[in-house]
């Protein structure tokens, strides 16, 4: 790990989230950092043209899912000073786009990866469920600059296939999947679980709990 210039562990922690459901889990997350002593920093990637979820139409949602995996990038606004800071450890979370990382996410590492060189990164992945390319991708990408990566946290929405993928894809699109007399009886909600949400939120602890090990005595 790199050392901070204190003993409480540090953690940065850089981030997308397009549909709300990665800032849920980031924030759960951080809860249990902090209530455990850890100060966080959190650094969110802002596009610089905003982009609109729901998109409003099909057809829109389907020229996302091409441009998304074809890995298109979105351009970012400047990271705050705060990113360039000592860290004990760097989380960088968004979701999975298209079987890849985000747009935004892909943009942060282009231009700004170099932050991330000889620091230990944690990756934390939101997705409907096919994360494992985009975590390779991801682990590729991190350790060409230089990082030290960590096994991901992953979290899978919950519902079942084929079900989640026609229930997100609608959601995107701006429609209302939870009230299809047909997709509702299978998709019951958009998204991550309270569970998962609590989930995070231990994860949080035990993390923090491994950071205190670590820490200078």
């Amino acid at each position: 790990m790199t050392e901070a210039s204190s003993e409480q562990p540090r953690v940065l922690v850089i981030y997308f989230s397009y549909s709300g459901q990665t800032s849920g889990l980031l924030h759960r997350l951080v809860d249990g950092l902090r209530e455990e002593g850890v100060a966080v920093t959190l650094e969110r990637l802002q596009p610089v043209v905003p982009l609109r979820f729901p998109l409003g139409s099909v057809a829109k949602t389907l020229l996302m899912m091409l441009t998304t995996f074809l890995r298109f990038r979105v351009p970012i606004a400047p990271l705050g000073d705060s990113c360039r800071q000592p860290s004990d450890l760097v989380i960088l979370a968004g979701p999975t786009w298209s079987y890849n990382p985000s747009g935004p996410v892909l943009s942060f590492l282009d231009r700004d990866g170099r932050l991330l060189t000889g620091r230990t990164v944690l990756p934390l992945i939101s997705c409907r469920g096919y994360w494992r390319l985009h975590w390779y991708g991801l682990r590729h990408l991190l350790r060409r600059l230089g990082a030290v990566v960590q096994e991901p946290l992953v979290f899978n929405h919950p519902q079942p296939e084929p079900w989640r993928t026609i229930g997100v894809f609608l959601k995107i699109a701006g429609l209302v999947p939870e009230r299809s007399p047909l997709v509702g009886r299978y998709y019951r909600r958009f998204g991550h679980s309270k569970e998962q949400l609590e989930l995070a939120w231990q994860e949080g602890r035990q993390l923090a709990a491994r950071l205190w090990a670590a820490a200078p005595r």
